[in-house]
């Protein structure tokens, strides 16, 4: 006799693991952007000699706030790899293993630049913060695969679906400029950075799922295509990600640089989804026809 309720399937339960990932990068990236990294005095556990710091809007508590946020989801994440492992898909056992594998050194690496930076060569440096990003976007890209593999099901989805998706990631990817360090409408601020991150990344899921989705039995017409264009956005969209931090010594030509990227990956979305309606909406009509029945 199971305790789990009949609502939480496993899909939910990635789903929320996944969200839980991407607030923590968004508070990762505010604590970064105030400096509330190095808060705490350099320890841990403790922050500052106290396991728990005055619970008053400080460096302190920011720099604690986001330790226990990642402390709690990467419970989750180890949770949601032991349950993939009851299951009979090799692709979710494997996408939930290796957010598992990787995530030790996301540990080690964030450990090294908030509380024994001083101490190793490089601890706090553009390289080592590189490092950090693009270890939690693999975390983040696995848990998101196997919560989309988790709800796939046979006879692939319909394109009805997929151009939903597609505008979702436009539209959370022109949010997403509103706050990017590309566009110069607003100060680039830690607020600003936090929200860049949020919608950028749930634009990266939305294009991700796209991916996923014209794999699954993606016999419909121009999938290839569309799947490549969202591919590519991924790409550009990652750029514009690392550029996002201070990785490099941000002047006029990595500005425009970024800008670029993040103009390639929304044209990039914005052509799959025309490339979509255009080449196929007769099977758009009968996919609607069977959602119906």
């Amino acid at each position: 006799m199971s305790l789990r309720p009949d609502w939480l399937t496993f899909r939910r339960y990635a789903g929320l693991t996944t969200g839980m990932t991407l607030a923590l990068f968004a508070i990762g990236v505010y604590t970064a952007a105030t400096g509330s990294g190095l808060a705490c005095e350099a320890q841990w556990p403790l922050c500052s000699d106290q396991l728990v710091p005055a619970l008053t809007f400080n460096p302190d508590f920011v720099e604690w706030f986001h330790r226990v946020w990642a402390m709690i989801t990467g419970f989750f994440i180890v949770g949601m790899a032991g349950w993939a492992w009851r299951l009979d898909d090799r692709r979710i056992r494997l996408a939930a293993t290796l957010a598992v594998v990787v995530l030790p050194l996301q540990i080690a690496v964030g450990a090294v630049t908030v509380t024994v930076g001083g101490l190793v060569p490089g601890g706090y440096t553009m390289s080592t913060h590189a490092l950090h990003l693009v270890v939690a976007l693999l975390i983040f890209t696995f848990l998101g695969l196997a919560t989309f593999w988790a709800g796939s099901g046979g006879g692939g989805p319909s394109i009805r679906r997929v151009r939903l998706t597609l505008f979702t990631a436009l539209g959370l990817l022109l949010a997403g400029a509103v706050f990017s360090r590309a566009v110069p409408l607003l100060t680039y601020s830690p607020g600003a950075q936090a929200w860049f991150y949020g919608l950028s990344l749930s634009g990266y899921l939305a294009l991700l799922s796209v991916v996923v989705d014209t794999f699954e039995g993606g016999g419909f017409p121009g999938s290839d295509r569309v799947r490549a264009l969202a591919f590519a956005a991924i790409v550009l969209l990652v750029g514009t990600l690392l550029l996002g931090r201070d990785l490099v010594l941000y002047d006029a030509t990595w500005q425009l640089v970024n800008l670029f990227a993040l103009a390639g990956a929304l044209v990039g979305v914005a052509a799959a989804a025309w490339l979509l309606g255009r080449e196929s909406p007769a099977t758009d009509a009968r996919s609607g026809v069977a959602e119906a029945d």
